[in-house]
Formats: C-alpha cells, sequence, structure tokens
C-alpha cells in the first residue's frame, strides 16, 4: 500500500470505534503516527496494540472532547511525543433523540458542545503547528435530510459544515485545507443504537457502508492526493440523499 502519511502525525478524535477507528488504523497503515483519543480506556488500547502489532506508531489519550481542559491536554501531549500536528481528523460526537419541545437545555448544550465546540477549539490549538496539513471532520447526511426527534445532531452537522465553508477562507491552504465528509448509513454502534432506527421511524434503505469504506474516503481528503479541495463537504453516502 502506498504510504500517503509517512512520518505524519495524525490526531484523531472518536477513534476507538466505528469510522475513528477504522480512519486510525488507515492513517497508521500508510505510514502515519496516530494519536488515538477517546473515552473508553480498553478501546483505545486495542487500537494502539492493533498499530503497533502491523509496525505502526500509536499513542493513546484518553479524552472527553466536551471538557477543554482534556482537550490541551491531548494537543500537548501529541506534540510533546512528535512535535507537530499534520493531520487532525474529527470524528467524536453525539446524538439525542427527543422531540424539540420536550428536550432539556442541558442536553442541547451538552450536544453542542461535543459536536460543534470540540471542533472549534481543536481546530485553535491545532492550526498553529500545522503547516501544509489537513483538517477533516465528519458530518452527516442530516445537515441536509434529517428525521424527527435528532434535531439538535441535525442543526451540529449543518453548523459544522458552515464552520468548514468558513475557516477555509480565514486560514491559507499552505498551512492546512479544511474539509467534511457526510457519511449515510454506516455499519457503526452509533447507526444501530439510534432508537429512531430501533422503532422504524428512520428507515435504513439501500446500502449501508463500511468504516473503513468511510475511511478511505477521509484519507483520501487528508492526503495530498486531495490538494485542489478545500471548505468543501464529500457526500459519502452510498447515494442516500439522492434518494431521499
Amino acid at each position: 500500500m502506498e504510504k500517503r502519511f509517512q512520518d505524519k502525525v495524525c490526531f484523531v478524535t472518536g477513534a476507538t470505534s466505528g469510522i475513528g477507528r477504522a480512519a486510525a488504523l488507515q492513517l497508521a497503515r500508510e505510514g502515519g503516527k496516530v494519536a488515538v483519543l477517546g473515552r473508553n480506556a480498553e478501546e483505545g488500547r486495542e487500537v494502539v496494540s492493533q498499530i503497533k502489532a502491523e509496525q505502526g506508531e500509536a499513542i493513546f489519550i484518553r479524552t472527553d472532547v466536551g471538557k477543554d481542559a482534556q482537550l490541551r491536554r491531548a494537543v500537548e501531549r501529541t506534540l510533546a511525543t512528535w512535535q507537530r500536528i499534520d493531520v487532525l481528523i474529527n470524528d467524536a460526537a453525539m446524538m439525542t433523540f427527543d422531540p424539540i419541545l420536550k428536550l432539556d437545555p442541558k442536553q442541547w448544550d451538552t450536544l453542542m458542545t461535543v459536536n460543534v465546540r470540540a471542533f472549534f477549539r481543536l481546530c485553535q490549538l491545532c492550526l498553529p503547528h500545522m503547516q501544509g496539513g489537513s483538517i477533516v471532520v465528519i458530518s452527516s447526511v442530516h445537515a441536509h435530510q434529517t428525521t424527527p426527534n435528532v434535531v439538535p445532531y441535525a442543526a451540529s452537522k449543518g453548523a459544522i459544515e458552515a464552520f468548514v465553508r468558513g475557516l477555509s477562507l480565514e486560514i491559507p491552504h499552505t498551512q492546512a485545507r479544511i474539509n467534511a465528509i457526510a457519511p449515510g448509513a454506516v455499519d457503526t454502534p452509533m447507526l444501530w443504537s439510534n432508537p429512531n432506527v430501533k422503532s422504524g421511524k428512520e428507515k435504513i434503505t439501500g446500502q449501508v457502508g463500511t468504516p473503513e469504506e468511510l475511511a478511505s474516503a477521509i484519507c483520501f481528503l487528508a492526503s495530498s492526493e486531495a490538494n485542489f479541495i478545500n471548505g468543501s463537504t464529500l457526500a459519502v453516502d452510498g447515494g442516500r440523499l439522492a434518494a431521499l
């Protein structure tokens, strides 16, 4: 396999399961040095062990992205280990499943902190240490077509895509490119634990993607092959948006 990320330092949130885990593994297989971030220490150690078993280089940093002090610590530890950050992949996210009129405002605030504010802070913390880097954030088709009872999640993903467009105009592309991926249905715990999916309110029809297929798209956008792509959102959804 071509090693597009040879010796590049890759910082990945939500890297202990699902799409983030698949992205961390592929980045490592392509030569990247990977900071694996997540809340589950056992799963994080498993990802690092797998990377090292394949002769890759990785560290696990237990991190709740909703807590600013932990974000700072994670960035500082990555810099202390490898002195720079070349790739930022932001996958960590959460969902709520209550109608807006019944939603506890604290749930709204927590979701927006995890899904939007954490990404904003990571950009602030990582960009000063990036030169010729790449940022990829995981959005969702829910930013474009959504279902009842997930309004905060859909709103957060729409905000992320607007953030991507705006930040791409504020920073020179020579410092970093910033893009988003909008997945459709992907075979992850988040999909199958979704109460709307379980109840049938959200119909999963057509193709269901794998985390590895999403990782391929993420790594493409993060690589030099995508040097002319900036401020964009790539739908990786098996045609789901076209069918909605």
